[in-house]
């Protein structure tokens, strides 16, 4: 990882009382412009950053991986879905499919995606900070903060622009 990236996380966790209170208060009250201000702050964020300078979330955070990804990964590699689950997955504590082993068995030296095109469900929409109805994923939000420079940034711009002064 691209060591200016590890501090973004870090000032977020830093100060996570801080944005746990910035959440509980958005999440409350929503404002009206709040999944427009996310959204732009997502854009603002992938500008800034390069997801390919950091790679951590497929080298420590194993994606939930659909019956769909799987038949989706399984033909892309033309394997059967049963060879391709016996090879890559395990279910968890939740008994959702995720992958055996992290980092990611897809991702390679140069931090690309070996199978970026066919990638599951959960990789598609991480960081997850330019969904609809953001406030109903927060949680998650600030989870993915300590991994990922990007959600973490996102935050900050949030922040300032309901008040903060980051």
């Amino acid at each position: 990882m691209d060591p200016r990236y590890r501090e973004l996380p870090a000032a977020v966790t830093g100060n996570l009382k801080r944005y746990k209170k910035r959440l509980a208060k958005l999440k409350k009250r929503p404002p009206r412009d709040l999944d427009l201000v996310f959204q732009e702050a997502h854009v603002r964020a992938f500008e800034e950053i390069d997801c390919l300078r950091c790679a951590n979330c497929c080298v420590t955070t194993g994606p939930r991986v659909l019956e769909r990804d799987i038949d989706r990964l399984a033909h892309a590699l033309r394997m059967r879905a049963s060879d391709f689950t016996r090879r890559y997955l395990r279910k968890d504590e939740d008994a959702d499919w995720v992958f055996k082993s992290m980092p990611c068995p897809f991702l390679g030296n140069d931090n690309y995606c070996g199978v970026y095109e066919d990638r599951p469900k959960a990789c598609r929409e991480y960081p997850h900070t330019d969904q609809r109805n953001i406030h109903q994923l927060f949680s998650k939000t600030l989870k993915n903060a300590a991994i990922c420079p990007i959600v973490a940034r996102v935050l900050q711009l949030v922040d300032t622009h309901y008040g903060g002064n980051t």
